[in-house]
């Protein structure tokens, strides 16, 4: 079931649009936080990552400060939880070619630490740790 997004993050949504809408490109986090009155980038980029997770916001190709697309769960083809997994998994496997045993390790550990255990069970039994 699609999470919903808050309120603040319609906000976010809806300024995004109308920036973009405006512009021809989206809005920076900066440009976010100044137009809806936020003290703070890092505010921002909560509500951002979160609404990226619910698959209402994707980055576009080459994942420029201004890249922000409005997306909408049904749109967006895979979870996004998926797609974090994978990002993960090919990190860790170009990992194991260029980085010791042990970084090695940390990293399969990570999977299971950020909740992706499938992942970590094939990972370990792939690496036999």
């Amino acid at each position: 079931m699609t999470q919903l997004p808050t309120k603040k993050q319609k906000q976010i949504l809806d300024f995004i649009a109308t920036f973009t809408g405006g512009n021809g490109y989206g809005p920076s986090y900066r440009e976010v936080m100044q137009g809806l009155g936020y003290k703070s980038v890092s505010t921002v980029a909560v509500h951002i990552d979160s609404l990226m997770a619910k698959g209402y916001l994707r980055k576009g190709e080459g994942y420029s400060a201004r890249s922000l697309e409005i997306t909408t769960p049904q749109q967006s083809g895979e979870n996004p939880v998926d797609e974090r997994e994978k990002w993960l998994m090919k990190e860790i496997e170009t990992r194991m070619r260029e980085s010791n045993a042990d970084e090695v390790k940390i990293l399969v550990e990570s999977l299971k630490i950020l909740g992706f255990e499938e992942a970590y069970e094939r990972m370990r039994r792939k690496l036999e740790l």
